[in-house]
């Protein structure tokens, strides 16, 4: 079975275990990306798209790529009237240079081998003045720190194969214009962000 088909069938499996409409962190992420995003008129390179389910909130008036390694989940997502491509994030990304207004990264650098890899594709295909916005699970909040004193493995999620701090996103805007870094979501997120904030959202503009 050659590497993407195996990929594929690992990350069916995965999508499976939760609900096509799931979004982690919900709604702050939902409403931070359409910020980011913007539009209309942008044509929005969405990486790791899954089946579409943050991708509908910035669709209206964009036109959108989606991107996934689930062939079953991006038929779904292509429902939603978007251009979708089966690929791999952890290699060249099949798209011309500064072919896109926006580039996506939600929640997938952590499940790729190669993260440095994608963030230069992200700037590669990004046009002069184009947003970039991801997110990563905040794998230093302090329930994962718990589960490390207790023996146990930080991640639950096994198709983790990094994790991140909120260091490492304003590392991933190294050289972007306007970098942004939020930590969202968590019931203490507000008396203490890096330990308690369940995700981190980052954005920037690559220069003119």
């Amino acid at each position: 079975m050659e590497p993407l088909e195996r990929a594929d069938e690992t990350y069916r499996k995965h999508h499976l275990e939760r609900s096509a409409e799931f979004v982690f962190a919900g709604g702050a992420r939902v409403s931070l990306f359409r910020a980011y995003v913007g539009g209309p008129g942008r044509r929005v390179l969405d990486v790791g798209c899954r089946y579409g389910a943050l991708t509908r909130h910035y669709l209206a008036g964009n036109e959108v790529v989606g991107v996934d390694v689930d062939s079953d989940a991006l038929a779904r997502a292509a429902e939603l009237g978007i251009e979708t491509v089966w690929a791999d994030a952890d290699a060249d990304l099949p798209f011309e240079d500064a072919s896109f207004d926006v580039v996506v990264l939600g929640e997938v650098l952590e499940h790729i081998r190669l993260p440095q890899l994608l963030l230069r594709e992200a700037r590669r295909t990004l046009r002069p003045g184009g947003t970039l916005v991801g997110s990563v699970p905040n794998a230093y909040r302090l329930k994962n720190r718990l589960r490390f004193l207790a023996g146990r493995p930080p991640e639950t999620d096994p198709t983790h194969l990094h994790i991140f701090r909120v260091s490492d996103a304003r590392h991933f805007l190294d050289g972007l214009d306007a970098p942004r870094v939020h930590l969202i979501e968590g019931r203490l997120a507000r008396l203490g962000p890096p330990l308690f904030a369940n995700d981190i959202v980052f954005s920037g503009r690559k220069p003119r």
